[in-house]
């Protein structure tokens, strides 16, 4: 069977205008192999075209809470994304009729895995309820407002299936298009980062984003222990510390490979519906940035 292709540039993008001017066939999978042909795969490779195995499966975890404006966008999106996906929502006790969606979609999408917590926990314990049920090679964390495009997800997804990384984190200050917002809280991300980055030894732009993607025997090779968004800092810390075991053709364990890519943003503000609490919720990522430093 034929390899399947993805694309960061995608119909309606800069690619179009390539393909057409070119005359490229008209079926999307036949254009992106005509192009691999065309071009080489080296060069294809720089415009975002890669292969893709048939057989692999990404598994987006979606924490879910009071999101019913806009939640069956952020799916469609989602489902939008040419690739195999295990999409799994995990509802964190929605008051907003989120919850009641989420149940007829049990029953009407079966597409869908979708988990309900009997309390409000937090975006940390959601993420991990996720985790517990994915599935597919590769894991990625998806915010249910619209804040993040999930058609960059080839993009960030490249490292991994090409075998250069284990973790990819997005970032949103190198040089990506995003929404203007709050000086103070962009100032409270990057410090937190550079705090982060002293105890992990890592050189991060952007350790509080969303987009954090893993092979899955890392993410589900880790134990979690945050339930709010402590998570962050604390997933930070433990890859950092993460070995890779040992595979036949590596009788080694070693350390996780972790890539950064650029993501844009379009962040929303306190009245649009944006829920981090910026003292409490940055009090609690320093601590668990100090805590999770020293000791799982």
């Amino acid at each position: 069977m034929e390899p399947n292709y993805g694309a960061a540039c995608m119909p309606g993008e800069g690619a179009d205008g390539i393909f057409d001017s070119l005359g490229a066939p008209e079926n999307e999978p036949e254009r992106r192999d005509w192009l691999m042909r065309v071009l080489g795969e080296s060069l294809a490779r720089r415009i975002g075209v890669y292969r893709i195995p048939d057989d692999l499966v990404l598994s987006v975890v979606i924490p879910v809470y009071n999101e019913v404006k806009f939640l069956h966008v952020i799916v469609d999106k989602v489902r939008e994304v040419p690739i195999r996906k295990q999409i799994i929502l995990v509802d964190d006790y929605s008051t907003d009729g989120t919850r009641d969606l989420l149940k007829t979609w049990c029953e009407t999408q079966p597409d869908l895995t979708i988990r309900f917590h009997e309390k409000n926990q937090g975006k940390g314990a959601a993420l991990r309820t996720g985790f517990a049920h994915a599935t597919g090679d590769i894991v990625l964390v998806q915010d249910a407002d619209l804040e993040y495009d999930p058609a960059e997800y080839l993009d960030l997804i490249e490292p991994i299936i090409e075998g250069k990384a284990d973790v990819v984190f997005g970032s949103r200050f190198i040089g990506e298009k995003h929404r203007v917002l709050n000086y103070w809280h962009s100032v409270a991300n990057k410090g937190l980062t550079l705090l982060s980055n002293w105890f992990t030894n890592l050189n991060l732009t952007d350790m509080e984003v969303c987009y954090k993607i893993f092979r899955r025997e890392v993410i589900q090779g880790i134990t979690l222990k945050s339930d709010r968004f402590g998570f962050e800092p604390e997933v930070t810390a433990k890859i950092a510390r993460f070995k890779m075991p040992a595979v036949p053709g590596r009788n080694s364990e070693r350390k996780c490979r972790i890539y950064e890519i650029p993501v844009s943003y379009n962040g929303r503000d306190f009245s649009e519906g944006k829920k981090i609490r910026p003292l409490k919720d940055g009090s609690q990522a320093l601590w668990c940035i100090l805590r999770y430093a020293f000791a799982d």
